[in-house]
């Protein structure tokens, strides 16, 4: 009975609070040293300038790695990367069960046949409606519109009460595909009586309510039936709404579908077995491209943020071996560029217009709508659920705010604005904050992943910066030089100001170094090594202004 007295749900998000992306909020039921735990999502962030090199960032695991015997399992939302994009790369630490529904369960394995070496995942595939039990925890999806197919909140019934964790969502009562948000199950589980909402906050500053789907669908009808050359649109990959409205629009215009993009063709191949794109034509290969008139051609492109390997951007820079756009053709970005993203997405923009490819965004029509909801869509959320607590997710830290304020405004009791790594007591007795960890990140580099320090981000960022100088010094064994020092300069200026060879500038800076060097110091690589580097750092320094990283060799023969 005292364990019982002393057992409390728990909420602690890994990632997703304060920044969009790396969605992993965790759950907690028990006494504080003995809970049982369910995840929800593991999602990845992109990088970006300041991480050279870096493919993806992942929440730091280490926590759940920790309490793995205690983890119960990983429920999935929906398959955005940024909420299931991590699976395959850090379930293997964990291997506990994945729930998801069949369309998240087929995409983890169309991705897993991408990448040899890794896998299989089970997933075991639930239907929206249908609870299954995980521990103390009772889960029951609930479908909610998106820009996805099958994304779900989550209706989490514990002996402390229910949680209503929403997922992403918006209220669209005309999707392109799936089922409108299920209202009629939501108020349901509002009259059940909601202990507390884990709520998406990603258009909480935004007034009025998210336009429909099928609203941007009647618009690229028009565009595509009106354009004269080639149109290409980019958008997000798993938007299945979003290309089946490209379909059906190339269709009433007589043009035929190009995918161009392995990202594309994924989801493409999973929603067609799925049945989300029955009744279209089908969608042509990329090799098809050059043989389709122009003014029978929709390409349908990856790279909408600017992703630099992506289809668009090597469309873009002219280096794509299926696919170009010249003057008169058209490409449509039919999405909204992630923050942080703006900088690459308008540099592709600029290199299209400057080769005369006209473009067209949603400040030009309604290419795009979101899938998150705006303020009057949240007023219609609280209204149904009317949760005791409110906990504003998904979202930066203005959008937070803004939410928390929206939530008071609703009449919430408790309304809490945290962050990763933030531990807060739902339930019993009052909602607050219990314990903080220290929740970090994670770098996915090329094959490998691990802690920022152990990747080697900090080194490029000094070479991108500066540069790389290489000196090999020879000596013989009295510590005299034996021939020229060997220099090689990486990303450095070829002169000075004044024209002269930089290489030479460090060759004598060598000569100069080991010449008031004492014989007995010239006999200890180890002395003569920093001796060089310091050395070679300065004079780079004197006629360029920047100290480069600096490898100094001495070989003794």
């Amino acid at each position: 009975m005292t364990r019982n007295r002393e057992a409390e749900l728990v909420f602690m998000p890994l990632g997703g609070v304060g920044e969009i992306g790396m969605n992993l909020g965790l759950y907690g039921y028990g006494p504080p040293h003995e809970r049982a735990w369910l995840a929800v999502d593991l999602g990845v962030a992109f990088a970006g300038p300041d991480l050279p090199g870096v493919d993806l960032v992942f929440p730091d695991i280490s926590y759940l790695e920790e309490e793995r015997t205690n983890l119960a399992g990983i429920v999935l939302t929906h398959a955005h990367e940024d909420h299931y994009g991590a699976v395959i790369d850090l379930w293997p630490r964990l291997r506990v069960p994945i729930y998801a529904t069949a369309f998240t369960a087929n995409l983890i394995t169309a991705k897993l046949a991408s990448e040899p070496g890794k896998g299989p995942i089970p997933v075991t595939v639930v239907e929206p409606g249908k609870p299954f039990t995980l521990g103390p925890f009772n889960v029951e999806f609930i479908n909610v519109a998106h820009s996805i197919p099958e994304s779900n909140a989550l209706a989490i019934r514990t002996p402390a009460g229910i949680v209503l964790h929403t997922g992403d969502w918006k209220i669209d009562e005309t999707p392109v595909i799936g089922l409108p948000t299920d209202a009629k199950r939501l108020r349901e589980i509002g009259d059940e009586g909601v202990l507390a909402m884990i709520c998406d906050s990603t258009n909480a500053l935004r007034e009025g309510k998210s336009p429909s789907e099928t609203e941007v669908g009647l618009v690229l009808t028009d565009i595509i039936r009106n354009a004269k050359g080639r149109v290409a649109f980019t958008t997000f990959a798993s938007n299945v709404g979003r290309i089946r409205s490209v379909a059906v629009a190339a269709a009433a215009a007589g043009r035929e579908v190009v995918v161009v993009g392995r990202a594309m063709r994924r989801v493409i191949d999973v929603a067609t077995e799925l049945g989300y794109l029955e009744g279209l034509r089908p969608f042509l290969d990329e090799e098809s491209y050059p043989h389709l008139p122009r003014g029978n051609t929709v390409a349908l492109l990856t790279g909408s943020q600017g992703e630099p390997r992506a289809a668009l951007a090597r469309v873009a820079s002219e280096e794509h071996r299926n696919v170009e756009l010249v003057a008169g053709d058209m490409v449509v970005f039919s999405s909204r560029a992630i923050p942080g993203n703006e900088k690459a997405v308008n540099t592709i923009i600029n290199t299209l217009v400057t080769r005369g490819v006209k473009i067209v965004t949603d400040r030009d029509a309604l290419v795009h709508v979101s899938g998150h909801p705006r303020r009057d869509e949240l007023r219609e959320m609280y209204g149904w659920v009317r949760p005791k607590v409110a906990v504003p997710v998904h979202g930066e830290a203005m959008h937070l705010a803004a939410h928390a304020d929206f939530a008071r405004q609703m009449g919430v009791e408790t309304v809490l604005t945290i962050r990763n790594g933030t531990m807060i007591r739902l339930g019993p007795g009052r909602a607050e904050k219990v314990d903080e960890i220290d929740a970090g990140r994670i770098y996915k580099d090329g094959s490998l992943v691990g802690p920022l320090e152990t990747i080697g981000v900090a080194e490029r960022r000094k070479l991108s910066f500066s540069g790389h100088a290489g000196v090999l010094v020879t000596l013989d064994a009295k510590g005299n030089p034996r021939g020229d020092p060997e220099v090689e300069l990486v990303g450095l200026p070829l002169t000075d100001a004044s024209g002269r060879p930089l290489e030479e500038a460090v060759a004598n800076a060598v000569f100069d170094t080991l010449d008031s060097m004492p014989r007995p110091q010239r006999r200890d690589p180890e002395v003569v090594r920093e001796a060089v580097r310091r050395a070679v750092r300065s004079a780079v320094n004197a006629v360029w202004g920047k100290k480069p990283v600096c490898t100094v060799f001495v070989a003794v023969l």
